[in-house]
């Protein structure tokens, strides 16, 4: 291997080698948690204006659906930025937003182009946020977060050492 493959191969194999995925998790979750928030957040400042004219769906009235998906925006968005049970707390919003994109949404761009849904459309939105859920729903919340600390204090109580502890996680 001449010097410039030398430097490509030392390159690549560090690059590699070096992973930052639980940061990379935090990001997302923190990204996720901050975009739903504010959705929640306005929800909850404009809830009287909102409490009668918010879509009604699967046969709740307006204010109980209203109450509910700020209770799924600003509780789990909480709880997923902190790394709190975040794979049961990924499956609210989930559903949250089928329903959006579903009964909500639906309506609103049923005039769409077979080929899909552009980025200026409403229902391009709650795809995204799906996306995002399912990753955190599959990747888990990684070790910067109060799941992974509650995993080492359980593990922990089973007295075994810390690198039985940390081998189990």
């Amino acid at each position: 291997m001449n010097g410039l493959q030398k430097v490509f191969a030392e390159c690549f194999m560090r690059s590699t080698g070096w992973t930052y995925s639980n940061l990379a998790r935090l990001f997302m979750r923190l990204f996720v948690g901050i975009m739903l928030l504010q959705f929640g957040v306005r929800h909850l400042v404009n809830f009287n204006q909102l409490a009668d004219t918010f879509p009604a769906v699967l046969g709740m009235s307006s204010e109980t659906s209203l109450i509910i998906d700020i209770i799924i925006e600003v509780g789990c968005s909480v709880m997923i930025m902190l790394g709190c049970l975040t794979r049961v707390m990924c499956i609210p919003p989930i559903l949250a937003m089928l329903v959006a994109e579903y009964f909500v949404l639906h309506d609103m761009v049923s005039n769409l182009p077979v080929y899909g849904l552009d980025s200026t459309d409403p229902g391009y939105l709650p795809i995204m946020f799906i996306g995002i859920y399912i990753y955190l729903l599959i990747a888990g919340p990684g070790k910067i977060s109060f799941d992974y600390l509650m995993t080492i204090y359980f593990l922990s109580l089973e007295e075994k050492s810390e690198e039985e502890v940390l081998e189990d996680v």
